[in-house]
């Protein structure tokens, strides 16, 4: 049996390349062809269309990398064809090599008038014309010489194609044929019913009657069609397949809930420039599809591609808005991009919903209720919460398919926060958003799917993605034959919303899983590129300062708010946040952008956080420096979110004892050796050493970096058996010494590069402070910096987004193990009860948290920050050149750790201004404002929004700085909720009761 199903194998596969493929063509014709190349940065049609054009042949060599050129193509069906107009086409090869859609040359296809066709892709190659016989049409092609960065020469190798700069001007395409077609549609049916037919048999067991059949059916439909005669006996070919393309599935099979999908980064391989065009080609395909099937559901997030085609393709977005509304082109994710979840700040995070929402709210009239984000390299464990507060239920992801050891247990769960919220979760059994709804892949789904006998479906994004092109009419004529067909799952188009409700009644008691979601893989996306991530963590305290104090002087002084400079600046940050942005997995180019729009911020910015305070202060100067404190916690003697004068009173001491320096202020006591590295951290609260016998902290390690596989994303575990303790020092010295501060600075050299750090000790402050200059000429090679701890503990607790999350630093289980790089937001703390020290940074996210034998008995742990990773692929100038980190060594519990990483992100600022009194107060310090801005609708009202920050119920008293109305709850989106956090208010305070990590949406009227 098995050796006759392989020879029915081999023969239908060559009659398929050889008779059928061919002749789903009856007839073609030649058209004329002429071009026009863009001498750089992309054009519009209005600019195109005006252009001088010069005949062109097939084989014309075309586009530089990046490059744009524009062909007229015209021509005029034959007039003794005899085809009806729905079987005219116009076939485009604009150079295609190889099959990968969305990772080459692509096309736009535009009519006389400026309207967007369709989009030229591999495997979708055409464009309707809907013409008769004799009559003439002309075209306009937009064709972009896109490189195939990823795959070009030796795989990971460094690349020049990654900026315009450094790309060669050579033309890199060859022009295929362009050609006018008649369509055979029976033909072309006949070959998506052998596709389906073969998949299957291939996917069922040998020695299954069904397989059987199949097999079966495919040889009579092989002797059914003559090979000199397909055209005209396809359809008895087609005919000998109906009977096992109609038997019906069984009532066990699997459901599955098939999604018209595009994955279109919004950066990677090519610049954000690139997608905007991506997503108009994309779209419309999609709507080109649509309008010849009306069954196609497509489901899109990332309001930020939406803004675009509303910007630069209007008409385009006309047709998008009509789709919307019929409810086949679907707003999903009610995110502004699919960011990373990992590194956005807590106020970042929530924006993501706040400007995606309100877009798809206020454009579509549409409320998301799913957060869909396929690709992220793993999920914060404070996003359930979020989620909920942005008014989301459900949660799409199907990265964590890649985990590299362990595979999470369900396909569909609740899934718990930190702070107990739970929202549903679907990980896709298909184990990709790029399906083509193949048989193969519609067999994995059912047999991978975790959740047999408890639930009975699952949800599959089908269509080409990554690099843009969505569904083709293949993939529908897949989904038609398999809607209800025996041996396979059956195939339901249908919006995402329709497959969360469903699966959440038929699973209505569901299993938990609690925590983050961590990727097994792509580790490296916490370190590579890390002036972009120091520009977005500066770029969310530049707009954390602006709308504190643009706020408080508009209650206060009746000044102008900034609204749409605010949400320009915003939308700027969260578009960066992208996963293939902030992570530091892009070309280059990227890179070069984002560097000159955090710039743009900064410029943007800083005159609004002067001009509000000294609007605050009266223009003023105070007596002595003004001091702004940005931040929710009093820094020296300056209360929280107020302009006031510094309080000092303790000293600074400096001591010299053979070879060591000793550093103290009575609240730390820091011992350097001849090294510069630090032998003694004493917390001067308690009398306790920090730092374990015989080790020494403040520790630089350099790390061979050669990943299996991805460059910029991956961090193996390997590269701890390659580390190299940056001991030797070529210049110690104490640099400054008074009474309100002293320092050491050090200075290393290390291949290339040089490193100073100046270790600071400030007068009443429980602190040491590092700042790292780093002119980093290495490649290949990671930094870290390492701080041993003396304390015995199971976990590290790490900050995220309003809250942090406890880690174990054992390896007792493969889950541990495989959890050997994490992330943190601005500290990472161990401790034991009594003791512990918290290692705050200003711009860093990656770290390692690890346990090892004390002498004497027992264990400390060791903090390491991953400070540069400097990959070669794929930007091989990733990380090269100067980089300033700050770290702070904090003695004592993870309320220390909190302030302090809140001091080092938001400095006290110099003014000449009178003093400030805070807008809004709390007193508890477990209790964090995190914003404090006025209300997105322009009324007025202030927002404030807080979180508790240590892990514990904790009430707490919000005084008002204001003269106040009423105070409500709201959600993230500002609209009114049933009170959770609120017990009491009156006009000058708000009595809170919050649960651990609890976010709390105030919107407060002003009397």
């Amino acid at each position: 049996m098995h050796q006759q199903q392989h020879a029915v194998k081999v023969r239908l596969d060559r009659f398929v390349k050889e008779r059928l493929e061919p002749a789903r063509e009856r007839a073609s014709a030649p058209v004329r062809v002429a071009a026009w190349a863009v001498p750089g940065e992309p054009v519009p049609f209005s600019e195109a269309v005006g252009q001088s054009y010069a005949p062109v042949e097939e084989g014309y060599a075309w586009g530089r990398a990046w490059g744009t050129v524009w062909f007229k193509v015209s021509g005029t069906v034959p007039a003794d064809w005899t085809a009806e107009p729905g079987e005219v086409e116009l076939a485009i090869d604009p150079g295609f090599i190889g099959e990968g859609a969305g990772f080459q040359v692509e096309a736009l296809v535009f009519d006389g008038s400026g309207r967007t066709l369709k989009a030229i892709e591999p495997k979708n190659d055409y464009v309707r014309l809907g013409l008769k016989p004799g009559e003439s049409f002309e075209l306009y092609v937009e064709a972009a010489a896109n490189p195939d960065v990823f795959t070009s020469g030796v795989r990971f190798a460094p690349t020049p194609l990654g900026r315009w700069e450094t790309a060669p001007d050579t033309p890199i395409y060859r022009l295929g044929r362009i050609a006018v077609v008649q369509r055979d549609a029976t033909v072309w049916e006949l070959v998506q019913d052998v596709a389906t037919v073969r998949g299957l048999a291939l996917e069922l067991p040998e020695g299954s009657p069904r397989r059987a059949e199949l097999f079966a059916a495919l040889d009579a439909m092989v002797d059914a069609v003559h090979p000199h005669d397909v055209h005209g006996t396809a359809v008895a070919g087609r005919k000998a397949l109906r009977r096992v393309l109609s038997s019906p599935a069984a009532r066990s099979a699997h459901q599955v809930y098939a999604v018209g999908h595009a994955h279109i980064d919004s950066a990677w391989l090519w610049p954000v420039r690139e997608t905007v065009r991506k997503c108009a080609r994309t779209f419309s395909n999609v709507l080109e599809l649509m309008d010849a099937d009306p069954d196609l559901v497509f489901a899109c997030s990332s309001a930020q591609q939406f803004a675009w085609i509303k910007e630069f393709y209007p008409e385009l977005y006309e047709r998008i808005r009509a789709r919307v509304a019929e409810g086949r082109f679907v707003p999903v994710g009610g995110m502004w991009v699919e960011s990373d979840t990992n590194m956005p700040g807590a106020e970042a995070m929530a924006r993501q919903f706040v400007e995606g929402k309100r877009f798809f709210l206020e454009e579509f009239g549409v409320d998301t209720r799913e957060v869909w984000l396929p690709d992220s390299f793993g999920y914060t464990g404070a996003l359930p919460q979020i989620a909920r507060a942005a008014g989301a239920g459900y949660f799409l992801t199907q990265k964590l398919s890649w985990n590299e050891v362990n595979k999470y247990p369900h396909h569909t769960f609740d899934w718990e926060g930190i702070d107990g919220t739970r929202i549903f979760a679907h990980f896709p059994p298909v184990d990709t958003y790029n399906s083509q709804l193949t048989p193969k892949e519609l067999a994995h789904t059912e047999r991978n799917f975790a959740d047999k006998g408890r639930a009975s479906m699952s949800l599959v994004p089908f269509g080409f993605g990554d690099g843009g092109g969505g569904p083709t009419r293949e993939m529908m004529a897949a989904a038609r034959r398999a809607a209800d067909l025996e041996g396979s799952p059956t195939v339901r188009i249908a919006p995402p919303i329709e497959f969360f409700e469903a699966a959440e009644e038929e699973l209505p008691s569901r299993p938990v899983w609690s925590g983050e979601l961590y990727l097994e893989n792509h580790r490296g996306t916490y370190a590579s590129q890390a002036r972009t991530k120091r520009g977005n963590r500066r770029s969310e305290a530049l707009l954390h300062e602006a709308e504190l104090w643009a706020a408080t002087a508009a209650v206060r002084t009746g000044a102008e708010y900034p609204y749409e400079l605010l949400r320009k600046s915003w939308r700027t940050v969260l578009l960066n946040q992208f996963h293939d942005i902030l992570p530091g997995s892009s070309i280059g180019w990227v890179y070069d952008q984002t560097a000159k729009e955090y710039a743009q911020i900064e410029a943007d910015l800083e005159p609004v956080i002067a001009g509000a305070v000294a609007a605050l202060g009266s223009g003023g100067a105070a007596e002595g420096e003004g001091f702004v404190n940005s931040g929710p916690y009093e820094v020296d003697g300056v209360p929280a979110f107020s302009v006031g004068a510094k309080q000092v009173n303790d000293v600074v001491t400096v001591e010299r004892d053979a070879g060591s320096t000793v550093i103290a202020n009575g609240a730390v006591r820091v011992v350097f050796d001849a090294d510069g590295l630090i032998t003694s951290l004493v917390d001067g609260g308690t009398g306790r050493e920090t730092v374990p016998p015989g080790e020494r902290a403040g520790l630089l390690q350099a790390f061979t970096d050669t990943p299996r596989n991805y460059d910029a994303w991956d961090v193996d575990v390997e590269y701890r058996r390659s580390g190299r303790d940056l001991e030797a020092a070529d210049e110690v010295q104490v640099v400054e010494e008074g009474k309100e501060r002293a320092a050491v600075r050090t200075v290393r050299t290390f291949g290339e590069s040089t490193i100073t750090q100046v270790f600071t000790v400030e007068a009443g402050r429980a602190a040491v402070d590092i700042e790292t200059t780093v002119d980093w000429h290495e490649r290949q090679t990671m930094l870290k910096f390492a701080f041993p701890v003396d304390v015995h503990t199971a976990s590290a607790r790490s900050e995220i987004q309003f809250g942090h999350i406890e880690r174990p630093t054992h390896t007792n289980t493969s889950w541990d193990e495989a959890r050997f790089e994490t992330c943190a937001h601005r500290w990472v703390h161990v401790g034991e009860a009594g003791r512990g020290l918290g290692v705050a940074n200003d711009a860093t996210y990656g770290h390692d948290v690890t346990r090892h034998p004390r002498s004497g008995g027992g264990t400390f742990s060791v903090v390491r920050q991953t400070l540069l990773k400097s990959p070669l692929f794929p930007d091989p100038e990733a990380d090269q050149g100067e980089h300033v980190f700050r770290t702070s060594l904090v003695p004592g519990g993870v309320a220390e750790a909190v302030r302090a990483g809140y001091r080092l992100n938001l400095p006290l600022r110099t003014v000449a201004a009178g003093a400030v009194e805070p807008l809004v107060a709390v007193g508890n310090p477990a209790v964090v404002v995190e914003t404090v801005k006025l209300a997105e609708d322009g009324s007025g009202d202030v927002v404030v929004r807080l979180y508790e920050a240590h892990g514990a119920r904790t009430e707490a008293v919000l005084d008002l700085g204001f003269t106040s109305g009423a105070v409500v709850e709201t959600d993230l989106l500002e609209r009114e909720v049933e009170t959770a956090a609120v017990t009491a208010s009156d006009a000058g305070s708000v009595s809170l009761a919050l649960r651990p990590f609890q976010i709390a949406t105030l919107r407060i009227t002003r009397a």
